[in-house]
Order: C-alpha cells, then structure tokens, then sequence
C-alpha cells in the first residue's frame, strides 16, 4: 500500500503504524508493506511487520525524486506490486513503464 499524500517522515515506528489504522489502510500486522513519501518526494519509509516486531526501511535519493504510478482521480493510495515497488526504490519512472496486460484466471460460474 502507498499513501499519496506526503507525510512528516519525523515519525517512527509507532507514528505510521498509527496512521496505517487512523487511515483504514489494513491490518499493519497484516506483513504487508506500507510505503509513505516526504513532502519532497526524495524520501521513503516502508513500513511491515516481520518475526514478531515492525520492520521500518528509510531512502533518501541523493539527486532526483521518486515518481508514482499513475493514481485514479480522487485516490488517497495505490497498492503495487513487488516489481513495481523495486523499480520505484531504484528511482524508475514509473509514468513511463508500459506492461503488457496481465492474464487472469477465468471465473467460475
């Protein structure tokens, strides 16, 4: 889950893991990975639950700034995949990436 909205990065632990609840964003137990950008979009913490205790990870780019995804008017997040995330974290832009359409499973009626 990536929140869009820039947030204060000053918080820790327990300040994202509260605004994981106050948001509805998910279980923040849940070992899913919740991503939050600063206001200047060249830092990121992501924060996940892992072995029993919160995990947070902290990037700062040096130069450039990271670049969403496309979001859908009105979003306050998106959920992205790991692929989509690494690429993020590698400071892809990810406005340009074109993926071939993805192959469901039919449905079963």
């Amino acid at each position: 889950m990536m929140a869009i909205e820039p947030i204060d990065l000053r918080r820790g632990h327990d300040g994202l893991i509260t605004m994981v609840r106050e948001r509805g964003d998910g279980d923040p137990y849940s070992g899913a990975l919740y991503c939050f950008f600063g206001r200047r979009m060249d830092r990121v913490k992501i924060l996940y639950f892992n072995a029993g205790g919160f995990v947070v990870h902290y990037k700062r780019l040096e130069r450039g700034r990271f670049t969403l995804p496309q979001v859908p008017p009105g979003a306050d997040r998106v959920v992205i995949d790991g692929a989509t995330l690494t690429m993020l974290l590698d400071g892809v832009d990810l406005r340009s990436i074109k993926r071939v359409p993805r192959w469901n499973p039919p449905e079963n009626k």
